[in-house]
């Protein structure tokens, strides 16, 4: 997780909403390059699990930037995607090939742990009342992210004794 460049105790409501919104862009673009992946390598039920996640990212990025066109209209932004890295998306090294629905689970619930705990980190440098309020709000609804996707992990039967590395080849000689 980086921020580059942000002040957060002079970040207005707008910049806050913009950082928001890329935010979850970034996450859901990550999630569709996880499905991709994970289809490439056959494995249907991960896939189709980060392609849930990427939906619901996609989701949380649409009401935030129809908010953000309300408040703000096309106001140009004083923020970047630049300035953000890794805030909720998955790490590159949490896809393996072959993961389990549980594995592509644990990872996307790693996520939502990581995003709220930016937004907690964050809030003690917010001067502004309004952008506090909004990072409290988006503080919260990590948690409930947190919990649908525990909610999704108590749905699974048990996995079997068997890793997702126990279905990797050795590396060969070429």
């Amino acid at each position: 997780m980086t921020t580059k460049g942000l002040d957060f105790s002079r970040l207005s409501l707008q910049d806050a909403l913009d950082l928001a919104v890329f935010i979850e862009e970034e996450a859901k673009e990550r999630y569709e390059e996880f499905a991709h992946q994970m289809e490439t390598h056959r494995t249907p039920e991960a896939a189709r699990f980060f392609g849930y996640m990427a939906e619901n990212e996609a989701k949380h990025g649409s009401e935030l930037s129809a908010r953000r066109i309300q408040l703000f209209g096309n106001a140009p932004s004083n923020v970047s995607r630049a300035m953000i890295f890794d805030i909720e998306a998955p790490d590159y090294d949490e896809a393996r090939a072959f993961m389990s629905p549980r594995s592509a689970m644990q990872a996307a619930l790693s996520c939502e742990v990581k995003a709220h705990g930016f937004f907690v980190a964050a809030l003690p440098f917010i001067q502004n009342a309004d952008v506090k309020a909004l990072f409290e709000e988006l503080r919260d609804e990590e948690v409930e992210h947190q919990d649908l996707v525990k909610a999704e992990i108590a749905k699974l039967p048990p996995d079997s004794s068997l890793s997702d590395e126990d279905f990797v080849d050795e590396p060969a000689a070429q």
